[in-house]
C-alpha cells in the first residue's frame, strides 16, 4: 500500500495538539474588527452564519457613543474598497502588523509594512483613542466565552490536520526554520472567510465564523507552511525548469501572482499534489486533473513522484531535491501541450450545502451549554452541563462540563462551590485550553481569599502548561507582574 510508510511514520509522532497559542483569539483583531463594525462594515450582516458576538459588540459600542467614532467613520469611508472581502482584508493585515491594544504600535518599520497596511497610516493613533473611549478592554473580557466555544470546536480537527500533514512530510514538529504557524479565530468579521498572511517568520491564518470549522483551508495553509521552505532550498534547480511557466500564462483561472513567480507556482503545485495523495483513492486523480486545468502545471508531476517518496524512508525535505531533479522538461512540455485549461471555475456549493450535521449527543450538548452560558441563561446552561455528565463517561467531556459548572458558580458568587468544581475539572484530564483558564480562575479565587502564595502557584501552572491559551498565559503573566488583585486581568466570564 503506497501510504504505508507515511502511516507507520505517523505512529512515531505524539498525538498532535496545536502548539501554545497556535490556535487562539487575538485582542488586536478583535479591537480592529469591533472598530470597523462600528464605522460601517456591514458585509453579510444578515447571514445566519454570523456569530452572535458580532451583534452584541455592535450594540454595546453604539450605546457607549465614543467621541472618536465620527473620525473613525470618516477614515473607513476614505478607504472603502469595491470588494468587501478586500475591504476587510486590509484591516486584518493592519491588525496583524501592530502589537495591539492599547497603543497599536507597528511591529515593523514603515518601509517594511505591506502595501495595504502602509495605506492605512494614521489608523494606529485613531485605534488607540477609540479603544479607550469604547472601553474595548471590557468588551474583550465579555467576548471570551464566545471565542472559547468556537476555539474548542476547532481544537481537535486542527490537531488532526497538523498531525496528518506532519506525518506526511515526516516532520516530528511543526517548527520550520524558526518560523511559526498561527491560527486566529475572529468572530466579528463576515462569515466563511479564510485569510492567510506571511509576515517575516510568522505564517498566519485568520478564520471567521462558519457553520463548520474550516479545516480543509487550514490544512492547505499548513501544508504551504511546510512546503515553502523546501521549494526555496531547491530554487536554483527549480528555476532551470522555469520555461514551463509559459504554459501557465494561458490559464484563465490561474491568479496572476502565479504567472509571475515560478517558485510560488511550484509550491502551490506541490501542496495540491500532497492534498490529492491525502484524499481517498477514488478522488485523487480528479483532484490532480482539476488543479492542472486551473493552471497548476506541475501538480501531475508531483502527484506521480510522491508515491515513490512514500515508499522510502527519508523525510520530504531531504527527498524533495531528488523530485525536482526528476522533472523532465521535454516530458512535461509534451504533457502540457495537450492541456485545455478551464475557463470557468467549478460551481461552488450553496452555503451550508455540504455542512455536516451539528454535533449531537454529549458534544452537541456541550456546545448548547456554552451558548446558553454566553447568553447568561445560567439555569439552562447548568442543566445542559449536568446532562453531559449523565450522558458520557469520557473524561475530556466531563472536564469541559465541570469547567462550565464552575464558571456558573463563580458568576453566582459561590466561591467554595466554584473552587471544588474547578479542582474537579483538573482531575478529569482537561485539554490545555480548559486547564489553562482553570488555573487562572483558581488563582483569582485564591487571591480573593487572601491566599497569595496559592494564587501564584496557579498562575505559574498556567504559564508552564504546554498548549494553554495565549490569552490565559497573558493573564497569568500580567497578574504575576502586577501589583495587586485589582490591577490584574480577570479570566473570561
Amino acid at each position: 500500500m503506497a501510504l504505508l510508510g507515511v502511516v507507520a511514520w505517523a505512529g512515531l509522532l505524539a498525538p498532535a495538539a496545536p502548539e501554545p497559542g497556535q490556535l487562539d483569539a487575538s485582542p488586536s483583531l478583535f479591537a480592529v474588527m469591533a472598530a470597523i463594525n462600528a464605522a460601517g462594515y456591514d458585509a453579510d450582516l444578515d447571514s445566519p452564519a454570523n456569530d452572535p458576538l458580532r451583534a452584541l459588540v455592535r450594540r454595546e459600542v453604539a450605546a457607549r457613543r465614543p467621541p472618536s467614532l465620527a473620525a473613525l467613520r470618516e477614515f473607513f469611508e476614505q478607504h472603502r474598497q469595491k470588494d468587501w472581502t478586500e475591504e476587510v482584508s486590509q484591516y486584518i493585515s493592519f491588525a496583524l502588523c501592530v502589537h495591539g491594544p492599547p497603543d497599536f504600535k507597528y511591529r515593523f518599520l514603515l518601509n517594511q509594512l505591506p502595501p495595504d497596511v502602509f495605506a492605512l497610516q494614521g489608523l494606529e493613533k485613531l485605534m488607540a483613542r477609540f479603544y479607550r473611549e469604547a472601553e474595548l478592554d471590557q468588551l474583550w473580557r465579555k467576548a471570551q466565552p464566545y471565542y472559547e466555544r468556537v476555539i474548542a470546536r476547532y481544537h481537535e480537527p486542527v490537531s488532526r490536520a497538523v498531525l496528518e500533514a506532519n506525518a506526511y512530510v515526516r516532520s516530528p514538529t511543526s517548527g520550520v526554520l524558526g518560523r511559526r504557524f498561527q491560527i486566529w479565530v475572529e468572530l466579528l468579521a463576515a462569515p466563511r472567510q479564510v485569510h492567510v498572511r506571511n509576515y517575516q517568520n510568522d505564517y498566519i491564518v485568520v478564520v471567521t465564523p462558519a457553520p463548520e470549522p474550516q479545516i480543509a483551508e487550514i490544512r492547505h495553509a499548513y501544508l504551504h507552511y511546510l512546503a515553502d521552505p523546501m521549494v526555496l532550498r531547491s530554487a536554483e534547480e527549480l528555476n532551470r525548469r522555469k520555461p514551463l511557466i509559459d504554459f501557465a500564462l494561458g490559464a484563465p483561472l490561474l491568479p496572476e501572482i502565479y504567472k509571475k513567480d515560478f517558485l510560488l507556482l511550484a509550491s502551490k503545485c506541490l501542496v495540491k499534489a500532497m492534498e490529492a495523495r491525502l484524499a481517498p483513492p477514488s478522488l485523487r486523480q480528479a483532484l490532480v486533473e482539476q488543479a492542472l486545468r486551473e493552471g497548476y502545471i506541475l501538480t501531475p508531476y508531483f502527484a506521480e513522484a510522491l508515491p515513490a517518496y512514500e515508499k522510502q524512508e527519508q523525510a520530504l525535505r531531504f527527498y524533495f531535491p531528488e523530485m525536482v531533479r526528476g522533472i523532465d522538461l521535454r516530458r512535461e512540455t509534451q504533457r502540457l501541450d495537450q492541456v485545455e485549461f478551464a475557463r470557468q471555475a467549478p460551481a461552488a456549493p450553496a452555503p451550508g450545502a455540504e455542512a455536516r450535521p451539528a454535533p449531537s449527543g454529549p458534544e452537541g450538548r456541550l456546545e448548547e451549554a456554552e451558548q446558553w452560558y454566553a447568553q447568561r441563561e445560567l439555569d439552562k446552561a447548568r442543566q445542559a452541563f449536568l446532562q453531559v455528565l449523565r450522558e458520557s463517561d469520557q473524561k475530556r467531556l466531563h472536564a469541559r462540563a465541570y469547567y462550565g459548572l464552575a464558571r456558573i458558580a463563580a458568576l453566582m458568587k459561590d466561591p467554595e462551590l466554584a473552587e471544588r468544581l474547578f479542582q474537579r475539572t483538573l482531575e478529569c484530564e482537561p485539554d490545555p485550553q480548559t486547564a489553562g483558564w482553570t488555573h487562572v480562575y483558581l488563582a483569582r479565587l485564591a487571591e480573593a481569599a487572601g491566599e497569595e502564595e496559592r494564587a501564584r502557584g496557579h498562575y505559574q501552572a498556567a504559564l508552564a502548561l504546554p498548549g494553554a491559551s495565549a490569552a490565559a498565559r497573558a493573564a497569568a503573566e500580567k497578574a504575576l507582574a502586577g501589583g495587586g488583585a485589582s490591577g490584574r486581568p480577570r479570566p473570561p466570564e
